[in-house]
């Protein structure tokens, strides 16, 4: 039976999925972002040497940049890849681990919170005052801008989301991904 199961080992609720689903999704298009980036440069060196001027493919690089590594925020924090000390976290006990989760996880949560209200601002500001890429791509900033705004709301929505799921008593998915990979003996993300 489905309730006999650790809830760890459960299929996802409908919420649960709807969000792993956003989270891939993002994970995802960062990747396409990333072999756009390829595809570019491959493209640019190419026709560099038929004479062929490529300036504005400098800009959409930049931009592809930034939007491959912020939509893979919260993906990358849901499955345990992002930079975490945890020599401190090993030594303690059950309950104060989860202690110090909580604290990290909430300081989190306003950190990246207040990025991501300063960042839809910002974006919002350059959408109202019209602003206009300086570069040889005269583009609306808020444009490529967006991508930093969908990274940082969805990497606060994740935080929140394990900020709450420790708050009841679960251990954070990303540890339980970590622990997974290290299980199947996959440490190459230690290294």
């Amino acid at each position: 039976m489905a309730q006999d199961r650790p809830a760890a080992d459960r299929p996802p609720s409908g919420p649960r999925r709807a969000l792993n689903l956003v989270y891939d999704a993002a994970g995802a298009l960062a990747g396409l972002f990333v072999l756009a980036i390829l595809v570019m440069m491959i493209g640019q060196s190419v026709l560099r040497e038929f004479g062929v001027p490529t300036g504005p493919v400098n800009d959409v690089v930049a931009w592809s940049c930034a939007a491959a590594a912020f939509l893979a925020m919260a993906h990358t924090f849901r499955h345990g890849d992002f930079v975490r000390v945890t020599l401190l976290l090993e030594k303690l006990g059950p309950a104060a681990r989860r202690r110090v989760e909580l604290v990290c996880l909430a300081v989190a949560a306003a950190s990246v919170g207040y990025l991501a209200v300063s960042v839809i601002r910002f974006v919002y500001e350059s959408w109202a005052f019209n602003d206009i890429a300086s570069g040889q791509f005269a583009a609306p900033l808020w444009i490529p801008q967006s991508s930093f705004v969908i990274g940082a709301v969805l990497l606060l929505v994740a935080i929140v989301d394990e900020l709450v799921r420790v708050w009841r008593g679960c251990v954070p998915v990303y540890v339980e991904a970590v622990e997974k990979r290290h299980a199947e003996g996959d440490f190459s993300a230690d290294l």
